[in-house]
């Protein structure tokens, strides 16, 4: 006989969670897409097409805005902020997250998060959608929802440039297929993402086939484009004018689209910091990064839509390569101020080059110009307040932090020094092709 209560009793799934189970998973998604998006960071130097470099600062940037938002939630929901700084009983699931940044080569890095690790977090995300209460935890189900749909595409994303990768490094693909199943089967062993308990609490050892991550000196480069080391004549001549009218909009655009050093070094700078200085450095150099990233968008399509290919425009590597000559550990320091460098350098020029612009009815060149001015007066502020709190942690004067930058502008100018005759003879005659077609196409 079914026992009567003298309550009123209504089974329902919603209640499944409470307040401090839903953190927990929230917790540990928030520890995934931490580490994820570092370790995408990382990368961003050593992986040669520009569009996977664009695309993947744009997905840090998600990963970066979803994780605040978990984490802002579990505070909400009255979890003990001091346990938020550990992975707790997702130990094991997080160090695995962890291990890829070590993947031996690009498509093994490339395949072991394009196959595994983000497709367990899209379907955690669904799941917990599915199974949890709307009500209730309304919040949380908005922006899941939309961290739901971008996870999807970054799967998507990924997929199209697992086989690319191969066929650029055929001989990189069976350790890469060892190295996804490795993933794959250490996700298992921690129990997967998901929504269910923590897996064992025993940190497995290293990953076999991992490499150890160390920062490239040197950035790959998209063979599509014309390399070279320095963008445009200016910089290795000073008597070479920067140029009005068509010969100003197309230096713009080739500037713009160069700023993929930008998104290297806010990769660089974000991975290595990361553990150093407090949340909201990820957060801010993932946007950061992220904005570089739609500058170099911005330069890339203005050329393409007057009629230019790849081949003719200049993709260089000097600024990058100028803050990687030193030591290994000053290598980040130094992205840093290269960055904070240039943002103060350039800002005062931009309000007056979309001036020009508009004079010259060039509407786009003007448009981009405009939000690029107000992008950097944010990144300005950017570098001057995570300078001075590196320096702090370092137990340094903040007070230095212009030290830095001034550190940052010698090391530009000494490796400009090491141009060659023939680079400068290349550059210009480079960069009068461009300017001949453009004006042909007038």
């Amino acid at each position: 006989m079914p026992q009567t209560s003298e309550f009123l009793l209504t089974p329902q799934l919603r209640a499944r969670w409470m307040r401090f189970d839903t953190a927990q998973l929230l917790k540990r998604f928030f520890f995934c897409e931490r580490s994820l998006l570092i370790s995408e960071a990382a990368w961003i130097p050593a992986i040669a097409p520009l569009e996977i470099k664009t695309s993947l600062a744009r997905f840090i940037w998600q990963s970066s805005e979803t994780a605040n938002a978990l984490r802002e939630r579990v505070f909400e929901l009255r979890f003990p902020s001091r346990l938020l700084e550990q992975e707790g009983t997702d130990h094991s699931l997080i160090r695995l997250f962890d291990a890829v940044k070590d993947s031996p080569s690009v498509a093994a890095f490339l395949l072991s998060v394009g196959r595994v690790l983000l497709p367990a977090l899209r379907d955690a995300y669904a799941s917990y959608l599915q199974a949890s209460d709307s009500i209730a935890d309304g919040p949380t189900h908005r922006f899941l929802a939309l961290a739901l749909a971008e996870k999807a595409e970054q799967v998507g994303a990924f997929e199209q440039w697992i086989e690319p990768a191969f066929l650029e490094s055929p001989e990189s693909r069976p350790g890469a297929v060892a190295w996804r199943e490795v993933v794959a089967e250490r996700l298992l062993q921690a129990g997967g993402v998901g929504v269910g308990p923590a897996g064992p609490p025993e940190a497995a050892g290293p990953l076999p086939g991992a490499k150890s991550y160390s920062i490239p000196r040197h950035p790959a480069r998209d063979q599509r484009f014309w390399p070279c080391r320095f963008y445009w004549p200016d910089i290795v001549d000073p008597g070479y004018p920067y140029g009005e009218g068509m010969q100003l909009q197309l230096r713009s655009a080739i500037s713009h689209v160069n700023e993929v050093w930008a998104i290297e070094a806010g990769g660089v700078m974000l991975s290595a910091f990361a553990d150093l200085l407090p949340w909201e450095w990820i957060h801010d150099s993932a946007r950061w990064t992220y904005d570089e990233s739609r500058h170099c968008r911005m330069g890339y399509e203005r050329l393409l839509s007057w009629g230019f290919c790849p081949a003719e425009i200049p993709l260089g590597t000097y600024i990058y390569e100028s803050a990687t000559t030193g030591d290994a550990a000053d290598i980040p320091t130094d992205l840093l101020g290269m960055l904070f460098f240039f943002e103060t350098k350039n800002i005062r020029h931009k309000p007056e080059r979309a001036r020009r612009f508009h004079a010259y009815g060039d509407s786009l060149s003007e448009h981009d110009m405009d939000f690029d001015w107000a992008d950097e007066t944010l990144h300005a502020g950017y570098g001057k307040r995570w300078l001075k709190q590196l320096l702090a942690v370092r137990g340094q004067d903040p007070g230095d932090y212009d030290e830095v930058r001034e550190r940052c502008e010698k090391l530009v100018k000494d490796y400009v020094r090491t141009s060659t005759p023939k680079e400068i003879a290349d550059l210009k005659e480079a960069s009068q092709v461009l300017l001949n077609k453009a004006r042909e196409m007038k």
